[in-house]
C-alpha cells in the first residue's frame, strides 16, 4: 500500500467488485482494490461450474471497461431464444431475440472467464492500486474518512468504501447494515452436460413440483443445468452417480437433448432472498451480493450487480464540484437509483417461485393459463423481456 488516502476502496474482488474498481477509476477517482483472492487459477476443466447469463445491459458495461473485448468468444454462447413451461398444460412461453429487437437475449459465459478478463482489466489499467491477499479486520468511519484495518496492521484511508464481498459480507456486517431475507427450501444443483442432440442456442426452463429446471446453451452441444430442487430431493441429486443423474435430467427434459453425459460433479447451494434495509451508510455503499440476493429463476443475480456498479460510477462521473466520494448526497443519489429496480426483482422472482411451488387447489390451472396468456401478448411478452434484457 502506497500510503496515500485513496478516494474509494472496494472491498472484493469477484465479478462485481472488479467492475466496480474499473468503473470507478474511469469516473475520475483514486481506487484501491482489496483482493483477498487473487487472480483466479485458469480453469483446469472443460466448463465452470458457475456459469452466468448477462444481459445486454451487463455486456455493454463490460465492454466499456475493456473487459469483454478479452472474453475467448468460444467459451461464449449468445441466447437467441427462451422457453417457459409451465408445470402443467397449457403453461407456456417463448421469447425470441430476432423479435424483440436485439441481437441475443443474453450471452452465456463462466465465472472464472469472465473474472479473469477483469483481472486483466484491472492490472492492465495501471490506475488502480491493487492489494493482492488484504483482509480487513476492522471498520473505522469518521466524519472526515472510512479506514479499513488490516489483518496484517496495515491501515487503508479513503473516503468511501465500496462493500463488493458477496452474500455474506463482512463490510455489511461490520457496518451493522441490517436485512430482510427469506430462505426457500430448495437449493440450486449446478452441473454441465455434453449432449446428443442441438440445444438451438435456447434457454429452457421447466417449473416442476420438485422445484425449477433451468438449462442453458454452452457452445457445442453442451449445456448447463440449474436445479432449484426443493427439500430432500436435492440431497437426492447431489448423491446421485453421474449415470443417474443423467438419467433423471433427460427424464424431466422430456428427451430434449438426446442423451447426456456429464462433464464435471453436481454442485450445490442454498437459495434465498436478501435484501439490506440501507444500501448506503456514512462513507459506505454496498453493491452486488452484498447488498441483495435474488431466486436464481430469472437469471438476473450479476446482472443486478453490474447494474449496482453503472448506477455508482454515474453518480461518481456527474459529481461536479463535489470532491468527497463518500459525501452522503451522492451515496443517497446512488441508492435511490437503486431501490425500484431491485425490489422490483426481488418481487418477481419470489412471487414466481410462489406461485409455482403452492399446492393451493386451482392455482396450477390458473397461473398456467397466465403464462400461455402472456405468451398470446405481445404488449405483455415484451414488458418481461426487458427485465430479461437489463
Amino acid at each position: 500500500m502506497n500510503g496515500a488516502r485513496a478516494d474509494v476502496a472496494v472491498v472484493g474482488s469477484g465479478l462485481v467488485g472488479l467492475a466496480a474498481a474499473l468503473a470507478l477509476a474511469g469516473a475520475g477517482l483514486r481506487v484501491r482494490l482489496l483482493a483477498a483472492e487473487g487472480f483466479p487459477e485458469p480453469i483446469e476443466r472443460p466448463w465452470d461450474a458457475r456459469i452466468y447469463a448477462i444481459g445486454p445491459g451487463s455486456v455493454a458495461l463490460l465492454t466499456d471497461l475493456g473487459a469483454w473485448s478479452r472474453v475467448d468468444a468460444r467459451r461464449v454462447q449468445p441466447v437467441l431464444g427462451m422457453e417457459i413451461f409451465g408445470d402443467r398444460p397449457p403453461g407456456t412461453l417463448r421469447f425470441d431475440a430476432i423479435d424483440t429487437g436485439v441481437e441475443a437475449l443474453a450471452f452465456i459465459a463462466e465465472s472464472r472467464e469472465l473474472e479473469a478478463r477483469l483481472w486483466e482489466s484491472v492490472l492492465a489499467s495501471g490506475s488502480i492500486e491493487v492489494l493482492e491477499g488484504a483482509r480487513a479486520k476492522a471498520l473505522e468511519v469518521t466524519a472526515e474518512a472510512a479506514v479499513l484495518v488490516l489483518e496484517d496492521g496495515a491501515r487503508s484511508e479513503s473516503s468511501l468504501v465500496v462493500g463488493a464481498d458477496g452474500a455474506r459480507s463482512w463490510i455489511r456486517e461490520s457496518a451493522g447494515v441490517a436485512t430482510r431475507s427469506r430462505a426457500y427450501d430448495q437449493t440450486g444443483v449446478v452441473a454441465n452436460f455434453r449432449a446428443t442432440r442441438p440445444h438451438g442456442a435456447v434457454a429452457r426452463q421447466w417449473f416442476r413440483p420438485d422445484g425449477i429446471l433451468a438449462m442453458l446453451p454452452l457452445p457445442g452441444n453442451d449445456v448447463s443445468m440449474v436445479w432449484s430442487a426443493t427439500g430432500g430431493w436435492a440431497q437426492e441429486l447431489l448423491s446421485m452417480d453421474e449415470s443417474s443423474l443423467c438419467e433423471q435430467v433427460v427424464a424431466a427434459t422430456g428427451a430434449r437433448y438426446g442423451e447426456l453425459e456429464c462433464i464435471g460433479p453436481a454442485v450445490g447451494f442454498p437459495l434465498r432472498w436478501m435484501d439490506a434495509a440501507h444500501y448506503v451508510q456514512p462513507r459506505l455503499a454496498l453493491i452486488g451480493d452484498a447488498a441483495h440476493n435474488v431466486h436464481p429463476l430469472a437469471g438476473q443475480g450479476v446482472n443486478l450487480g453490474f447494474r449496482d456498479v453503472k448506477a455508482l460510477a454515474d453518480v461518481m462521473a456527474g459529481r461536479g464540484m463535489e470532491h468527497d466520494a463518500g459525501a452522503q448526497s451522492l451515496l443517497r443519489r446512488y441508492e435511490r437509483s437503486r431501490r425500484e429496480d431491485v425490489s422490483t426483482m426481488i418481487a418477481v422472482t419470489d412471487g414466481l417461485q410462489r406461485l409455482f411451488s403452492s399446492r393451493t387447489p386451482g392455482l396450477p390451472w390458473l397461473r398456467n393459463s397466465g403464462l400461455s396468456m402472456v405468451g398470446r401478448l405481445p404488449m405483455l411478452r415484451h414488458l418481461m423481456a426487458r427485465h430479461v434484457l437489463a
